[in-house]
């Protein structure tokens, strides 16, 4: 869980509406990994809706005063996986990884993961644009737990284990969450995880993740402009809605992402 602090001080005085601009958004907010009890303690300490608001907006500023780069390997904060060296290692893939794997497997299977949807939130200078002009790729955004999301698990077998991990940490370097999750494989509510901890990486609003863009009103215009050493963003793109479709999953906003972008170009 991540808790967004902030700081309520500026030159000695509180600041007014005004002074919270965005050079000051950079200074004053940060967001910092909790276990999920203090987030849940620190979060309540906050109180009350005056200060959930300026929490969402201090997000929004803290994001756009960020300017997108690629950087090295090994810049984002991972913790430990629970999974054990000798054990096989699952990888949930919900983006490129379903229509470009890169890495070994043992076996796959078409399972969703519970209280997350499928978002191109996050920028991408390093693959599907540049630092001029940032692709978007998609990352998982938390919402209501009766939503699931659908992509391909990848059953890593324990001699591969290190390589993989090795690989996803330069693929997935712009990335800057690596969570573990339960897999299933029915949208139902009761079903039951038929795979535990399996590994993907995400992409928040924290201060760590340097490309973060979120949510836009011209989101189908970026991605049908967006160009990197990886080809166009909108290739991207359309591999994944075909990605999706081959495996039978069902995706509303994707789609209509794609449909938006095809009109835009003419293809």
């Amino acid at each position: 869980a991540y808790v967004l602090l902030t700081h309520g001080r500026h030159r000695g005085g509180v600041c007014s509406p005004e002074q919270q601009n965005i050079g000051i958004a950079r200074h004053f907010v940060r967001t910092v990994y909790c276990p999920p009890k203090a987030a849940m303690r620190a979060t309540a300490a906050l109180g009350g809706a005056n200060e959930r608001m300026h929490m969402q907006r201090a997000t929004v500023l803290a994001a756009a005063s960020r300017t997108p780069r690629d950087h090295d390997v090994g810049v984002m904060p991972r913790a430990p996986l629970s999974t054990k060296p000798h054990e096989p290692l699952w990888v949930f893939g919900y983006g490129s990884i379903v229509w470009n794997v890169g890495f070994e497997y043992v076996s796959t299977r078409t399972l969703c993961a519970r209280g997350f949807r499928r978002r191109f939130y996050q920028g991408s200078t390093d693959h599907r644009g540049t630092v001029e002009f940032p692709g978007r790729t998609v990352t998982l955004e938390h919402c209501d737990a009766r939503e699931v999301v659908w992509g391909a698990a990848y059953e890593v077998s324990p001699e591969h284990r290190e390589r993989v991990i090795e690989y996803l940490e330069k693929r997935e370097k712009q990335y800057d969450a690596r969570i573990e999750m339960d897999l299933f494989d029915s949208a139902d509510e009761g079903a039951e995880p038929v795979i535990r901890n399996a590994v993907t990486y995400i992409a928040t609003p924290s201060e760590y993740n340097l490309n973060w863009l979120g949510d836009a009103g011209d989101l189908a215009e970026q991605i049908a402009r967006a160009r990197g050493p990886s080809g166009e963003n909108c290739e991207y793109l359309y591999n994944l809605a075909i990605a999706m479709r081959d495996i039978g999953v069902e995706d509303d906003h994707l789609y209509n992402l794609e449909a938006a972008v095809r009109a835009i170009r003419g293809d």
